[in-house]
């Protein structure tokens, strides 16, 4: 196992080594990490859902009904009714068939990639699309093909290259990207679907609570919801809890039941987290505020930063058009270095490097919620622009 240890030490290197950061409290944007009281821009707390009374209630009263577990995954006895009753409230939301819930956004898409595709068929995924499709398409043993980030027409010319062969066609892309904060081209990539009989999936991982009606994610907000034919979503960003689901047709989730490994082996979540997640599609329905903020604060952030003279996308990389607004520099270690400094001065802001990212987009990737103050992005601003001029980095 030596050479565990000689990765560790090229990591330390290179400066971009790190431990673990501890959250003391609630995942809030004014917490404490490692006793430290910070302005928290690393949060996928999109609408401030993580701390909201109540979520807080409907886990407690799940609890004190159902119990902590379910003790069995849900093929064997693992199926509680408050299980279904998520599922279904969840499918109405986004206005399908049928939905399914697994234990991880990330095993949503890994199982169902791998589970509806065979080595005879074909992958179409865009070459920034999330690990876990990339892993899912491994798993499927299809054969994979990654078109240009965003290009309609590099995808298209795959399609015509395998258009005659033998096998399914899946196009995927990200609703939003997660390291860039870009949005897929979901209507664009409907339409080559259309065209040449491909099925078309769509990870919503960072687009629900965020995009479309009362935030049901990218696939709504290009009003493609009868064109998309499976659905990927998470329930631990916006929503504030754990778990991810996939939406579709009621065979296509049939399907899932019988043949997504995640879902088979293993155990279903607890009744408190199902609980909470219906609470927060409720707060979606009812507080619409909460997306109306989240934008503004987005708005104001990425303007106050590129007034300041950051690369927040755009240049180098892709242009941020929601809350995650990535800070690019491009060096590893410089990276990282910031990072560390803006938490030495109350700021939690996480560096992200290789092999997250390429080499040479390192970035400092930060992320606005609908509980921040403007007094807390105003000092967030301004400690952000002091460190890095006092760095040489604007």
């Amino acid at each position: 196992m030596a050479h565990l240890r000689a990765v560790l030490d090229d990591l330390r290197e290179r400066g971009t080594y790190f431990k673990l950061r501890v959250l003391d409290d609630e995942q809030g944007p004014l917490c404490h990490y490692d006793g430290r009281e910070v302005i928290n821009l690393a949060s996928n707390n999109y609408l401030g859902l993580c701390e909201h009374p109540k979520l807080v209630e409907a886990a407690i009263a799940a609890t004190k009904k159902y119990g902590v577990g379910s003790g069995a995954v849900r093929t064997i006895a693992g199926t509680m009714r408050i299980h279904v009753e998520l599922e279904e409230k969840i499918a109405a939301f986004k206005g399908v068939e049928a939905c399914v819930v697994f234990q991880s956004g990330f095993t949503a898409n890994a199982g169902t990639v791998s589970s509806i595709l065979g080595k005879e068929d074909f992958i179409l995924s865009d070459e920034l699309n999330h690990a876990s499709i990339i892993d899912g398409a491994r798993l499927s043993r299809a054969k994979i093909k990654v078109f240009r980030h965003k290009d309609v027409a590099h995808c298209e010319e795959l399609l015509k290259e395998v258009r005659n062969e033998p096998g399914r066609k899946l196009v995927i892309t990200d609703g939003v990207f997660s390291m860039d904060g870009d949005i897929g081209p979901v209507a664009a990539l409907c339409d080559l679907c259309d065209k040449y009989g491909a099925i078309m999936m769509v990870d919503d991982a960072h687009a629900s609570g965020v995009l479309g009606r009362n935030g049901r994610g990218s696939v709504d907000h290009f009003h493609c919801t009868q064109r998309v034919d499976v659905q990927v979503g998470t329930l631990s960003k916006a929503i504030g809890c754990l778990g991810g689901y996939v939406c579709g047709s009621r065979d296509l989730i049939d399907y899932l039941y019988h043949r997504a490994r995640p879902f088979l082996f293993s155990t279903s979540h607890p009744p408190s987290v199902a609980a909470s997640c219906m609470a927060a599609f409720d707060i979606l329905e009812s507080e619409p505020e909460r997306m109306e903020r989240l934008w503004a604060n987005t708005k104001y952030f990425q303007a106050q930063l590129q007034g300041t003279g950051f690369d927040i996308g755009g240049k180098s990389t892709p242009k941020s058009e929601t809350p995650i607004t990535p800070i690019i520099l491009g060096d590893g270690r410089k990276t990282m270095d910031y990072s560390r400094a803006l938490f030495e001065e109350g700021v939690m802001a996480t560096g992200i490097a290789f092999p997250t990212v390429p080499e040479g987009k390192a970035r400092i990737r930060c992320i606005m919620t609908s509980e921040h103050t403007r007094a807390q992005i105003d000092q967030a601003l301004e400690t952000m622009t002091s460190v890095a001029k006092g760095m040489g980095l604007v």
